[in-house]
């Protein structure tokens, strides 16, 4: 997984990373040389008392030190910049994927679950990549270079090599062994942490009025606890890393000094080929620390990136169609044939058997009671999900036929939970059409019945509106929300249960406005008070997912049962007030 998704993006930065290679190459090789013309510097120069060799070959040294250090510079500044483009790529692949989902993806993988993706996941992953180009690039030509320029020094001290190796490459294996499943568990630690973080915080007034506090203290410090548990294991793990490589790096050193000494004495080395030779090794045991922090790193890394893949790899059940029909008459009509949809593991479907049609100038309204199936019916009109039977046409064309674009220029949604951006009034409005004058605004304004409060509020079109419109009320919310609906100007417009944070006055104002707006636009109205929809030409009463009655008001109440029931049991609430 981590290997496909570093593909599938970072082909784009080939000559960067060509760029990077050459440079930590050209360090590398610098720092490699270093340590042998220190040798020459000591058993040439300082032991003969050679002023003029230590002036010129010091002079090397630092020309090469130069050119070791301005490569480093460019390496780092290179890898890095190439490693944010990879990350701000991946983000931007995982939202655009995201931003295709259906409800039905969108559900199955949970906002949580998905914004850790987008943000924890791809900084791990990215972070891996930057490791990996300022760092693994280096690690194995130091190794093998380190190998021959130290057995260049002395081949009689190249054991000490292979068992520090060795036992440096044991001892993280083993750490690396032990974390793997812990980064999994990590993550999926994050998720729930998130989870709890956004329910919380969304629903706080929930909690407030029902005095949660306490129990909403005690989930969250659970979540965290767990995570923090995790991170400790981790941590601990983390924390022998070091002392281990510090360990094996000394006593190696020692050995290389005990060792050494004992052929210098005897005659086989130089002072010079020694300090080399110590310098080497510790070269060579850094790469492999470097190449072993890598290999820490990329069990989380690649923890992450399985996540992101699959994400990216889950196709969503509203698929574009390969040939969009893109020129249709603009009448705005719609018909359900035969419609029926089942959520997926669902045993029998939630809708069946839908059959109606809406045309320019009609307002058609559906009632029943909660569960009945009305949004789900409502949600397949712009397909934010496919039918799983029948068909849902507009203007004559299946919707699955249509290009997106157009299908959703030609519908004003009001959906059952009004969500507003942050922004301000205006912003939200144009969310409709980035075109419309502020004349334009203030008439939608004014059709849904939210002039007055936008101009008593402070900047009035340009007044604040928090994320999803916590600053302002419920009803007050529907109203913009429907106001964005009316900017767009479409030819069909839904209002899913609009309605029902207004009050019984400003409800009938606002549906009396918006009859003259909408007078030549198809119009499909949810509603849970009959008096919302007592007006419409044609009510469809919906129980079970099934269409058990349809025609006016008044005829329904003559014919439908159903229907009687909701109306008797609203009158009877009226009356009891």
């Amino acid at each position: 997984m981590l290997i496909s998704l570093i593909n599938r993006h970072v082909r784009t930065y080939w000559r960067a990373l060509l760029g990077v290679v050459g440079l930590q190459l050209v360090a590398t090789i610098a720092s490699l040389y270093l340590p042998d013309l220190n040798a020459r510097i000591i058993d040439e120069g300082v032991s003969q008392g050679d002023t003029n060799f230590i002036w010129v070959h010091g002079t090397y040294m630092f020309a090469v030190a130069f050119v070791q250090a301005i490569a480093q510079i460019g390496a780092v500044g290179l890898g890095a910049r190439t490693a944010m483009r990879f990350g701000r790529d991946v983000r931007g692949a995982l939202f655009g994927q995201v931003l295709s989902f259906s409800s039905r993806e969108l559900n199955r993988f949970g906002a949580p679950s998905l914004i850790t993706r987008n943000t924890n996941d791809v900084q791990q992953v990215q972070m891996l990549v930057l490791m990996t180009l300022i760092m693994m690039v280096s690690a194995p030509i130091t190794m093998v270079g380190g190998v021959f320029m130290a057995l260049r020094q002395d081949i009689g001290l190249s054991w000490l090599i292979l068992v520090a190796v060795i036992a440096l490459a044991i001892g993280v294996a083993l750490l690396i062994w032990r974390m793997a499943p812990l980064y999994q568990s990590m993550q999926l630690r994050i998720d729930d942490l998130n989870r709890v973080l956004r329910e919380q915080i969304t629903g706080i007034r929930v909690v407030r009025a029902f005095v949660r506090e306490p129990f909403e203290q005690q989930r969250f410090d659970g979540a965290n606890h767990r995570l923090t548990n995790v991170a400790i294991a981790v941590g601990s793990l983390m924390a022998g890393l070091f002392p281990l490589v510090m360990l094996i790096m000394n006593m190696g050193s020692v050995g290389v000094m005990w060792f050494g000494g004992q052929r210098i004495g005897d005659g086989y080395m130089q002072i010079g080929q020694l300090t080399a030779f110590l310098t080497y090794l510790i070269q060579i045991l850094m790469s492999v620390m470097m190449a072993t922090m890598m290999l820490v790193m990329a069990p989380r890394a690649s923890v992450s990136a399985g996540r992101i893949m699959e994400v990216l790899n889950t196709d969503s059940s509203v698929v574009p169609p390969a040939n969009p029909v893109t020129d249709i008459q603009q009448a705005g009509r719609i018909d359900m044939t035969s419609v029926e949809f089942t959520y997926p593991g669902a045993e029998e479907p939630v809708i069946r058997d839908i059959n109606f049609s809406m045309s320019p100038g009609r307002t058609t309204a559906i009632i029943g009671s909660t569960g009945s199936g009305k949004s789900t019916l409502v949600h397949l009109i712009p397909r934010l999900s496919d039918a799983t039977a029948g068909s849902v046409q507009v203007d004559g064309v299946d919707v699955r036929q249509l290009s997106p674009e157009m299908l959703w220029q030609r519908i004003g949604l009001v959906p059952q939970k009004a969500y507003l951006f942050s922004g301000t009034v205006a912003s939200n409005l144009r969310y409709g059409n980035p075109r419309a004058t502020d004349d334009e605004l203030w008439h939608a304004l004014t059709v849904a019945q939210a002039a007055d409060f936008v101009r008593a509020m402070e900047g009035k079109l340009e007044a604040p509106i928090s994320q999803g419109g916590t600053n302002v009320s419920g009803g007050q919310r529907q109203r913009i929300a429907i106001a964005r609906a009316l900017v767009s100007k479409p030819e069909v417009y839904i209002f899913d249960d609009s309605f029902s944070a207004l009050d019984v006055t400003t409800d009938a104002r606002l549906r009396a406005a918006l009859e003259q707006e909408t007078a030549d636009a198809a119009v499909l109205i949810v509603g849970q008070r009959v008096s919302t929809i007592a007006d419409a030409d044609e009510i469809l009463v919906l129980e079970h997912g099934m269409i058990v009655g349809r025609g006016s008001h008044h005829e329904l109440l003559e014919s439908n049962e159903t229907y009687r029931e909701i109306v008797d049991s609203q009158l009877s609430a009226e009356e009891a007030l």
